[in-house]
């Protein structure tokens, strides 16, 4: 049994010493992140069109305000939350934009950079709507069906609208777009936290051994099996898979965190297998993306060009160990995707092996910190619910970095903060807002004598 597992069913350890605020250093950490994506965005105008983009003092008085005003509903609401949670955050936003301005130069026609940025600010507004309002992260715990019933709903909607790109994800109204599906995630790990943690006991103590696995009591096991079987089979409707892997993984790593049976993880691998080769045969918007993985480079064979995954993999190839620099590359081949499915092909290729690992390592760190809050805490609620959100992250990323890069299918998934999409940046922003209120109760000083089980709901 893991340290994070065994958390879940062992006794809190005792408090020990009180954690310093950190404030300072936090804030020290965003002007960093922001001066990085400030100048980012000048050097990305000045190597492109040789002079620096117009508005760019607003951008940055932007960001910096935006900065600023995060930083302190954190200082006055949540203290003793992690000093870097809110930097990774801005950091991965500010980046996003920079490759994001920087492929709007090369597509005059379809320019994305303004919108994003708009979406950048109603997320943090959110952020800091969210750490201002939750005063303890356990009351969400008594809305747990209230937000199963809206998850649901929300991935209902957009079947009776038009596919995008052969999935129906998006709902367009009065010139607008959304995917309800990103919200629909947040939503679930709330429900998948509250039931399993109202249900331990069960899940740890009782069920039958079959096959050397103890199963768990369907009284117990069937009504999230349902809730998970519901939203996945709406997803299928959809075909969105990239989603349905996301809400199969985290089903599956909060099962296994709740019980601490390794069995579940063998048993999620094997019906994920099963699951994808039946999907990947069967379904011909599916099948296509497994053929293209197989065989990457068959369009240029058959003389019809290559295809985006070719394009990401030459990108990534050019991009060597330092990258070609900002501006410089030729990821914009990859044409309509390279600016969400595939953006991280452009940071590979101009900004190198080098500049990929540290995105890739910014990422580590947000998730690790928020499994860190989830160890932290003494309820279950709020140690689920840390584990569920840190896993939506990198499970994310795992989807994404490993499709472009041809490790796995192409799910068809927005790279948290740096893809262009604004349903993805806001739900991501209310990711870290979670988190970080999580990651102050984790670190807040606890008078003697305090329930380490204790919780609302």
């Amino acid at each position: 049994m893991t340290a994070l597992t065994a958390q879940v069913t062992e006794p809190a350890p005792p408090p020990g010493a009180p954690h310093a605020k950190r404030r300072g250093v936090e804030l020290s950490l965003l002007a960093g992140a922001v001066l990085i994506s400030v100048l980012g965005h000048l050097y990305v105008g000045l190597a492109s069109v040789g002079h620096l983009p117009p508005h760019a003092s607003r951008h940055a008085a932007g960001l910096a305000l935006a900065a600023l005003l995060a930083h302190l509903a954190v200082r006055l609401r949540a203290p003793y939350a992690d000093p870097l949670l809110l930097p990774i955050a801005f950091l991965l936003n500010g980046l996003g934009l920079v490759l994001i301005q920087r492929l709007d130069l090369t597509t005059p026609g379809h320019l994305t950079a303004g919108d994003q940025l708009l979406w950048s600010g109603l997320g943090v507004g959110l952020f800091v709507l969210a750490v201002a309002a939750l005063r303890d992260h356990r009351s969400l715990q008594r809305y747990a069906y209230l937000a199963v019933a809206t998850a649901l709903a929300l991935m209902l909607v957009p079947v009776f609208f038009p596919a995008v790109n052969g999935a129906h994800i998006w709902v367009r109204f009065a010139g607008l777009s959304f995917q309800p599906g990103e919200f629909a995630k947040i939503l679930l790990a709330v429900f998948f936290a509250s039931y399993l943690a109202a249900n331990r006991t069960a899940l740890a103590l009782t069920g039958r051994r079959i096959l050397g696995l103890r199963m768990l009591p369907g009284r117990v096991l069937g009504p999230i099996l349902a809730i998970w079987l519901l939203s996945v089979g709406v997803l299928v409707l959809e075909r969105d898979l990239g989603t349905s892997l996301l809400f199969f993984g985290l089903f599956v790593i909060m099962l296994f965190t709740a019980t601490g049976r390794i069995g579940w993880i063998a048993v999620g691998l094997l019906l994920a297998g099963v699951g994808a080769y039946a999907v990947g045969t069967f379904e011909p918007h599916v099948h296509g993306r497994v053929e293209d993985w197989l065989n990457p480079f068959a369009s240029i064979e058959q003389g019809r060009g290559p295809g985006q995954l070719a394009q990401s993999l030459f990108a990534f190839g050019a991009g060597g160990l330092l990258g070609a620099g900002l501006g410089h590359g030729q990821s914009f081949l990859i044409g309509f995707a390279a600016k969400s499915d595939f953006v991280l092909a452009t940071a590979g290729e101009e900004l190198g092996l080098a500049g990929l690992c540290a995105i890739l390592v910014l990422y580590a760190l947000l998730v690790a910190r928020g499994f860190q809050a989830g160890l932290a805490l003494r309820d279950p609620f709020g140690r689920l619910l840390a584990t569920g959100l840190a896993s939506i992250v990198a499970l994310q990323v795992f989807v994404i970095a490993g499709g472009v890069t041809g490790l796995i299918p192409l799910t068809g998934m927005a790279m948290p903060f740096l893809a262009q999409g604004g349903s993805s940046v806001v739900t991501n922003w209310v990711i870290v807002a979670l988190l970080v209120r999580l990651s102050d109760s984790a670190r807040r000083p606890r008078p003697r004598g305090d329930d380490a089980e204790g919780g609302a709901g």
